[in-house]
């Protein structure tokens, strides 16, 4: 009875964001009191649950997904990413231009939220149509594929970072290993798969031609690439240098500990990014501080729908309900990271959002992960894998795409939903390789 009404909440939670247009947090917040008297929670307990669920959920995100996205914003409004994109073009020339784009992609998408990088990056498609007079469509996926990856796996995006949280995964992990499953699952969904899209009529609206900062405005390539990059290596050294440094006194892998906190990470990150990117391109701190405010504004509902979804997950957990879904998914005849990737897409394909579909199931899928003893980073990228699974007229990146790009609806189910389902479907591949050896 209990599975069938946690069944039940999430058709309530897909049709109020769906059927009903409801704001996705409230809609968290409804379902959650639901579930917590239509499991028996005491009255008094309820609104705890809530309360605690967004508290802990926040409490160890918040500042890593601000951060981020201050980042993000300084990278884009400074020039940084339209210089890493000029770089790489001039690079790898007309004839790899997919390429150039698609590592252009890669690179501006880990520090970028989705939107932004969206609306930024699709002016430099534009200008390399209109440059070599190629198909719109061709040029353009690989590096639409590359930002959608990174949105889904890579930390410090909202979603793999409070995927990481909710199912205690390690931060610098998931993202080396999210690096290794998103290459190979890039390129056959970008350049490969735009092979066969030649075809596909498109005509960019004149409104999205290029506005390109002035070169002598521009900072420097090496600045640009170190800085939207720096999380990365942070992240990256930080997770490798307790192994290299096994034989460390107690105080010294403390200080390692506290330095490969992602928080401390990201904002080293963001101080660098306000020197280099910032004051070293002539800006002013009141400028710098007025990008990052607007930067929360950009994320604020992102931060919310985190919270609805944690607070969904806390009285899961609390009404006990939660052990009883773990215990029956493990006789479920499915490897636990495909039954995760599973969940996760399905819920993507109801709801549309990928960030929805991903936390909402870490709560139904985290009880599964003491018993089985699954990897949890592996877990969180399937989980992320299944969150991009065949976006459509429910998303709002398919009507991105599809009016940027000025496409029927058909064209852009036809190239847009099947990118994010190749996507989907070689994530999964390459998280169960890994989890061979892993």
């Amino acid at each position: 009875m209990s599975f069938l009404i946690v069944i039940g909440c999430i058709a309530v939670l897909i049709l109020l964001t769906t059927w009903g247009k409801m704001n996705t947090f409230l809609a968290f917040l409804l379902v959650s009191v639901l579930a917590g008297i239509l499991l028996q929670l005491p009255l008094p307990k309820v609104m705890g649950a809530v309360q605690k669920g967004i508290g802990d959920t926040l409490g160890s995100l918040v500042i890593i997904i601000v951060l981020g996205a201050m980042l993000g914003k300084l990278v884009a409004e400074s020039g940084a990413a339209q210089q890493i994109a000029g770089m790489l073009m001039k690079a790898f020339g007309p004839r790899y231009v997919q390429w150039a784009l698609m590592l252009t992609g890669f690179i501006i998408g880990i520090p970028l939220y989705y939107g932004v990088g969206f609306v930024l990056m699709v002016p430099l498609i534009f200008s390399v149509v209109y440059e070599y007079k190629l198909p719109a469509v061709y040029v353009g996926l690989p590096m639409l594929a590359a930002l959608s990856v990174t949105h889904g796996f890579l930390p410090p995006h909202p979603s793999p970072v409070a995927l990481v949280g909710q199912l205690h995964g390690n931060m610098g992990l998931t993202l080396f290993y999210g690096v290794v499953v998103a290459i190979p699952a890039i390129i056959v969904a970008g350049p490969l798969f735009a092979r066969f899209l030649k075809a596909i009529p498109s005509q960019p609206l004149d409104t999205f031609r290029p506005k390109a900062i002035e070169a002598k405005h521009l900072p420097g390539t090496g600045v640009s690439f170190m800085t939207a990059l720096l999380p990365v290596f942070l992240l990256m050294l930080t997770t490798a240098l307790p192994y290299l440094f096994q034989n460390a006194t107690a105080g010294e892998q403390a200080a390692l500990a506290f330095a490969g906190d992602p928080a401390v990470v990201m904002l080293v990150a963001v101080l660098v990014a306000t020197f280099t990117l910032g004051i070293g391109c002539g800006r002013t701190m009141k400028g710098i501080m007025d990008l990052f405010a607007e930067a929360i504004k950009d994320i604020a509902m992102i931060l919310l729908i985190i919270a609805g979804a944690g607070a969904l997950k806390q009285v899961l957990t609390d009404s006990g309900v939660s052990k009883e879904i773990g215990d029956a998914l493990q006789q479920w005849p499915l490897h636990p990271l495909v039954l995760g990737w599973l969940m996760a897409a399905i819920i993507r394909v109801c709801v549309g959002s990928a960030t929805v579909a991903g936390l909402t199931t870490a709560g139904i899928i985290a009880p599964l992960m003491v018993q089985t003893q699954v990897n949890p980073n592996l877990m969180v990228l399937s989980v992320g894998a299944g969150s991009l699974m065949f976006s459509h007229v429910n998303d709002a990146g398919f009507w991105m795409f599809k009016e940027y790009f000025n496409l029927s609806i058909k064209d852009t189910l036809k190239t847009w939903s099947v990118m994010e389902t190749i996507v989907s479907v070689m994530g999964l591949i390459g998280v169960l390789i890994l989890s061979l050896w892993i």
